[in-house]
C-alpha cells in the first residue's frame, strides 16, 4: 500500500536515546520493579536484534507483528516485536518514527492512550468523547471510538493534538481498510475478506464515523460525513486503453451524477467488461465492440445466476445494466472520445419491458386499525416521521430532510409544509393535516436548541439544520419508517404468516401512505394538478394513475355489464349471464371494458379476436347493451325510422328494409331491457 507524499512520514525512523527511555519506564510509578524491567529487557532484545529501526519496518507484516492469531501470549512466533510494542508506541509517540496502518490492522489492540498518560502527554481525547456525549453517544461508546481512532491517526501521522486531525487523515484511514484485504500477507491475520468486513472493518469504521461526525460539528471537518461500508465488488478491472476510457466516462458523471447513479453506471460497465473478458479476450479496446456483442451480453445477463443469490437478475435490475451500457456508449459518443464506437450501439428497445403496476393503497379498515397504533409510538421522531408520511404522501426521503422551519401556517391557520423535492429537485407546498402538524411540533421543540452544525445541501449548498437528525447526523429512513411500521403492524395483527421467526412481517410499508393519499385525493374529486402538486409530479401520467384506480365511471360501466343482477341485452347477454366465457376473457374485459364503448353500448370482441369485420355491430355477437343507452337506443330507432320512409319515398326498397331491420332490432332490445320503445313522458 502506497503512502502519501507527506514529509512526516518519508522522515526515517529512529531509536531513542536508551536513557530517555529508561528514564520513562523507571518514572512509571505503580508498577513492580520485575515488570519494569522486563519492559526494559524486551526493549534492549528488540534494539539488539534491529539497531537500525529501518531494518524493522522492511521485514515481513507477519514478523513485525510478533504475535499471530489463535497464538498464546507467551508463546508468539516472534517475541521481540510482540513484547516490545510498549517502545514502539513510544516511539510513535514521541516522534521518532510513524508507523503503517496495516501494521495497526495486524496487531489489533494498541495501549496508545496508556502510554501517553504515563508519558504525560494529552492528546485531547477527552474533549472529544466530551462532545461525542453531548451529540447523544454513549460514554462508553464514545470513549472507545475515539480512543481507537486517533490513536491511529497520532501513530500514522506523528500529531500530538486532535486539534490537527483532518478529514483527510480519516479518508485516510478509511481507504486503507479497504485495501487491507488486497495486502499479499492479509491471510495471515483474518480468513477472508468477507469475515474482515463484517467483523473488525465495520466495528472501525463505526468508529471513524463517530470521530467523522464530532469533527465536523466542532469545524475540524467541511463535509458532513457519511457512513461509508468498504464495498465487496472487486475494483474496475479492465484492459488499459478499455480502463482508460471507462475511468474518464466515471468521472465526467460524477460532476453531475448522484453517487449512487454512478455507482450503478459503474456497475454496467463492469459487468460488461468482465463478460467481454471471459467470451471475447481478443477485444482490448471500446472500438472493437459491435452491437452483436452488446445483444450476447444481454441475453447473458438474462440467464446468467448472480453471484449473490445464484438465480437470474430481475427485470429492473437488466434494465439498469443495459440502460447504464447504452448511456456509456451514447456519451462517449456525443463527447468525442478516442477508442469508442462513436454511436449508440443499443437503446431503450433492447432492454425488457418493466410491468407497470397499479400503486397499492391502504384500505380505509386496515387505517382504522393502524393510526392508534401509529399514535401510540413512543419514539417523537419517528410518530412524526408517520404521520407525515401519512397526511402529506411526500416520500421518504424528503421527509428525512425536512429542515427545522419545515413548518408554518397558512393565513386561514391550516398547516403548511415546506418539502425539498430531493428526487424532483423542485421544492414544494402542501397542507398538512393537524394531527401531523402537532407531531412535528413537538420534534422541532425537542431540536430546537441542538448543539450542532448546520450541514450544507449537496445541491443547492444551502446551509441548512435538518430536522430529523440524532448523535450529530441525519437518522436513517430504516429507523424512521421501517422499523416503527412493522412494530405497528404486529401490534395489530397486519401480518403476513410464515415470516422470519414465524412472527410474519407487516402488510403495510411507510410508502403505501404515499399512494394512499394520491388515490384518497382522486377519489374525493381532486383535480390531477393538485394531485402532482401535492405528491410532487413532474408528468401528468403519473398522477392519472390515481385517476384510474378511482374512476368512478369505469367502476359504474362495469357493474352495469358485469356485476351481479345487472340488466343486459344483445348477443353477448345469455354467454354472460350463463359464466360461459373464459376467466381470461372476463379478466381482459375488468381491466379494458371502459375503451370498448360504441355508441349504444359495448363490444366485447377480444384482441385475439382481431378487428370487427362489419358495422352493423347491432347484431354483432359480441355487442351488449344496458338501460342507460335506452335514450340512445330510442333516438337511433327515431333516426332509422326517418331514413327508411325517405329511402320509400325515393323508391330505393333494400335501402327502406335494411332501415326496418334496424329499427326492429333496436325495439327487440329495448324490450328485452324492460324499456318503453317510445320516450316516455315527462
Amino acid at each position: 500500500m502506497a503512502a502519501a507524499p507527506d514529509p512526516v512520514r518519508r522522515r526515517r525512523p529512529r531509536h531513542c536515546p536508551e536513557q530517555e527511555y529508561v528514564r520513562f519506564v523507571r518514572s512509571q510509578d505503580g508498577f513492580n520493579h520485575h515488570y519494569l524491567n522486563a519492559k526494559l529487557r524486551y526493549y534492549r532484545a528488540f534494539r539488539e536484534r534491529w539497531p537500525d529501526l529501518a531494518a524493522w519496518f522492511a521485514e515481513p507484516l507477519v514478523d513485525r507483528v510478533g504475535r499471530l492469531p489463535g497464538e498464546s501470549f507467551h508463546c508468539p512466533s516472534f517475541p521481540a516485536s510482540h513484547k516490545a510494542r510498549p517502545y514502539l508506541t513510544y516511539l510513535g509517540l514521541r516522534g521518532y518514527a510513524t508507523f503503517d496502518y496495516r501494521w495497526m490492522f495486524a496487531v489489533g489492540q494498541l495501549r496508545v492512550h496508556d502510554q501517553a498518560a504515563l508519558a504525560g502527554i494529552d492528546l485531547g481525547t477527552t474533549t472529544l468523547v466530551e462532545e461525542a456525549i453531548a451529540l447523544g453517544y454513549s460514554s462508553p461508546a464514545a470513549k472507545q471510538a475515539m480512543h481507537w481512532s486517533v490513536a491511529r491517526i497520532v501513530l500514522r501521522n506523528g500529531l500530538t493534538d486532535v486539534a490537527d486531525i483532518t478529514g483527510e487523515h480519516v479518508a485516510e484511514v478509511l481507504e486503507a481498510i479497504r485495501l487491507f484485504p488486497e495486502d499479499p500477507e492479509f491471510a495471515a491475520f483474518y480468513p477472508s475478506a468477507e469475515q474482515f468486513y463484517e467483523g473488525p472493518a465495520k466495528c472501525w469504521i463505526t468508529h471513524l464515523h463517530q470521530l467523522e461526525v464530532v469533527l465536523f460539528h466542532r469545524g475540524q471537518v467541511a463535509v458532513q460525513p457519511r457512513k461509508l461500508m468498504p464495498s465487496w465488488k472487486p475494483p474496475l478491472a479492465l484492459p488499459p486503453r478499455m480502463q482508460a476510457v471507462a475511468e474518464k466516462w466515471l468521472a465526467a458523471r460524477r460532476l453531475t451524477d448522484a453517487p449512487s447513479t454512478v455507482e450503478k453506471l459503474e456497475l454496467a460497465v463492469r459487468v460488461f467488461g468482465q463478460w467481454l473478458g471471459e467470451h471475447h479476450p481478443g477485444i482490448t479496446t471500446f472500438a472493437d465492440v459491435t452491437r452483436e456483442h452488446c445483444l450476447d451480453w444481454i441475453g447473458h445477463i438474462a440467464e446468467a445466476p448472480a453471484p449473490t443469490t445464484g438465480k437470474p437478475l430481475g427485470v429492473m435490475s437488466r434494465i439498469q445494466r443495459i440502460s447504464g451500457l447504452s448511456q456509456f456508449f451514447r456519451d462517449t459518443a456525443l463527447w468525442q472520445y478516442d477508442d469508442v464506437p462513436g454511436h449508440t450501439l443499443i437503446g431503450a428497445g433492447d432492454a425488457p419491458k418493466y410491468p407497470q403496476k397499479v400503486p397499492r393503497f391502504i384500505p380505509e379498515q386496515d387505517l382504522d386499525r393502524l393510526m392508534p397504533a401509529i399514535d401510540a409510538i413512543a419514539c417523537p421522531f419517528q410518530r412524526a416521521a408517520l404521520l407525515v408520511a401519512r397526511w402529506s404522501g411526500a416520500r421518504r426521503t424528503e421527509i428525512q430532510r425536512l429542515p427545522m422551519d419545515c413548518l408554518d401556517r397558512y393565513p386561514d391557520g391550516t398547516a403548511r409544509l415546506r418539502l425539498s423535492g430531493r428526487k424532483t429537485y423542485k421544492e414544494r407546498v402542501v397542507p398538512l393535516h393537524e394531527d401531523a402538524a402537532e407531531a412535528l411540533q413537538k420534534v422541532i421543540d425537542l431540536r430546537r436548541h441542538a448543539p450542532e452544525r448546520p450541514f450544507t445541501d449537496e445541491r443547492t449548498g444551502e446551509e441548512i439544520r435538518y430536522l430529523f437528525m440524532s448523535h450529530g447526523k441525519l437518522m436513517s429512513t430504516f429507523y424512521l419508517f421501517e422499523t416503527p411500521i412493522q412494530a405497528a403492524c404486529k401490534a395489530v395483527g397486519l401480518v403476513r404468516p410464515g415470516g422470519r421467526g414465524g412472527t410474519g412481517r407487516g402488510t403495510v410499508s411507510a410508502h403505501r401512505f404515499r399512494h394512499t393519499v394520491g388515490t384518497q385525493l382522486a377519489e374525493r374529486g381532486a383535480k390531477l394538478h393538485t394531485i402532482m402538486k401535492v405528491l410532487g409530479h413532474t408528468s401528468v401520467n403519473m398522477a392519472l394513475v390515481y385517476a384510474q384506480i378511482s374512476d368512478q365511471e369505469v367502476l359504474r360501466d362495469y357493474q352495469a355489464v358485469l356485476g351481479p343482477g345487472a340488466t343486459i341485452a344483445g348477443p353477448a347477454a345469455d354467454e354472460l349471464r350463463n359464466g360461459t366465457l373464459p376467466d381470461t376473457s372476463v379478466d381482459w374485459l375488468k381491466t379494458n371494458f371502459f375503451k370498448t364503448e360504441l355508441e349504444l353500448g359495448r363490444c366485447l370482441r377480444l384482441p385475439a379476436e382481431g378487428p370487427c369485420e362489419c358495422d352493423l355491430y347491432l347484431t354483432c355477437a359480441k355487442f351488449v347493451t344496458t338501460p342507460e343507452y335506452a335514450p340512445r337506443l330510442r333516438a337511433r330507432r327515431e333516426v332509422e325510422m326517418t331514413l327508411a320512409r325517405d329511402a320509400a319515398e325515393r323508391g330505393w326498397d333494400r335501402e327502406v328494409e335494411r332501415h326496418r331491420c334496424t329499427s326492429e332490432r333496436i325495439e327487440r332490445l329495448l324490450a328485452d331491457l324492460g324499456q318503453p320503445v317510445d320516450t316516455p313522458e315527462t
